[in-house]
């Protein structure tokens, strides 16, 4: 939740660590002592991985460092054919609500929804917010301008008594007094709300249909059933108010918005409604297209790890290379700190320095080339050439650097995986002794 990607790395690296912490024991290391090699193998590596960092420039006006990192991070999602606009858009939406003053992304201000229909490349990038819902009445506008929004989490009907109660109706005159009642009370509750100013209603709780017909004679548009969610995005969007109690509603509550419209979706017509022009203009929403609901949740989950990858860049912008080029460097550093200790930490030490090949072992094979003469040629060529970007040519470019193919991993992802998969592996440890 932290970092938002490599989860892949983590895994792959504690399970090569289970495998060499398997091979020491039986060896007859005892499992404390190989969970202390690995935390200082674990150092070593984190420390070397500063070293050999490099820092990426960028502005909002120069995004190209930017969108080459998040092209690395869906290079291996289902989203990879079209990854150079889903790289744009999880740039554009991470720029939209960062404080590069601050170093300072609020994650809060970007939603990601989707949509059934289109294709992955119809995804786009709202400057606003999209909520799955559509205007309570058919026959209500289908886009209001110049909006002020009231925000409502309270009932749109009129107030009933907060104890248990009975109401016996034994006449159509009895009937018809009460329908006259809530009918009078629902016109004092619209006349309120336009007294107000407000030209919108957005309820979290429904109204009945005698409500819903008496806003649509009212020329008040509203849209009812919206979750709790959308309406804190909606509030922050507009800079209004959420009003629990509808006596509270006053103008300085409302919200505002440039435009509210309702779009309809493929044959099923299927509608939402977009709110853009926010006064808050930093609020976006990634609307996610395509063929079938697993596609659409696989898009949704990669563009939250491209999101997260270039706010790690916003946050540190120091970058490591991919392609295995790091786990490489800090395999030779490890194994070479090994060489100066004297204690049996130093088997562990070299077991971690193993369980780091792991990585580009796999990325070769994934590829399709030899992992074992793969990882040797690479990794001598790093020592022999002291290149530290030489990496795995997954993309067969006749070109092992890393940085040449501008195949990034930011430096606070990275080391973070470094040491998850090492918390993993001695949490085991020491769980395996009790």
């Amino acid at each position: 939740d932290e970092i938002g990607d490599g989860t892949t790395g983590v895994v792959v690296l504690a399970g090569a660590l289970l495998e060499q912490s398997e091979a020491l024991i039986d060896r007859g290391i005892h499992p404390i002592r190989i969970a202390d090699g690995f935390e200082k193998a674990c150092a070593v590596a984190v420390d070397h991985l500063d070293k050999i960092s490099d820092t990426v420039e960028f502005s909002k006006e120069n995004t190209e460092n930017l969108l080459k990192t998040a092209m690395t991070s869906l290079g291996s999602k289902i989203v990879s054919k079209a990854h150079q606009k889903f790289a744009q858009i999880a740039v554009d939406a991470v720029l939209s609500v960062a404080d590069l003053q601050r170093k300072d992304v609020d994650f809060e201000l970007i939603k990601v929804d989707g949509k059934l229909g289109g294709a992955l490349e119809d995804t786009t990038l709202v400057q606003g917010v999209v909520i799955d819902k559509d205007f309570s009445h058919p026959q209500m506008p289908r886009s209001v301008s110049d909006v002020k929004l009231a925000i409502l989490t309270c009932p749109f009907e009129p107030p009933r008594p907060k104890t248990k109660h009975k109401l016996d109706i034994t006449s159509v005159e009895e009937y018809k007094k009460l329908r006259e009642y809530e009918k009078e009370k629902f016109n004092d509750m619209i006349k309120r709300v336009k007294e107000t100013g407000a030209n919108l209603v957005i309820c979290q709780w429904g109204f009945d249909d005698e409500a819903n017909h008496l806003l649509m004679q009212n020329e008040l548009p509203a849209v009812r059933w919206v979750g709790g969610p959308e309406i804190e995005l909606i509030a922050i969007a507009t800079n209004g108010r959420i009003v629990p109690r509808f006596e509270d509603l006053t103008a300085e509550k409302l919200g505002t918005a440039g435009i509210v419209r309702e779009v309809s979706f493929g044959t099923t017509k299927d509608k939402m409604l977009v709110i853009e022009e926010c006064a808050n203009s930093r609020a976006v929403t990634v609307f996610v297209r395509g063929s079938n609901k697993m596609i659409i949740d696989e898009a949704k989950r990669a563009l939250h790890d491209a999101i997260c990858v270039v706010r790690n860049l916003v946050v540190d912008n120091r970058v490591v290379y991919g392609g295995g080029a790091a786990e490489i460097s800090c395999s030779v550093a490890v194994a070479k700190a090994a060489d100066d200790i004297p204690s049996i930490e130093q088997y562990a030490m070299r077991a971690f320095a193993s369980a780091l090949d792991a990585v580009p072992l796999a990325l070769a094979e994934n590829s399709g080339l030899s992992p074992i003469e793969t990882l040797a040629e690479v990794k001598s060529k790093q020592i022999n050439d002291n290149i530290h970007t030489y990496g795995i040519d997954c993309n067969h470019r006749n070109n092992i650097d890393m940085k040449k193919q501008f195949v990034y991993d930011p430096l606070i992802s990275k080391r973070q995986q470094y040491l998850l998969a090492t918390q993993v592996r001695s949490s085991e440890m020491y769980f395996g002794l009790y």
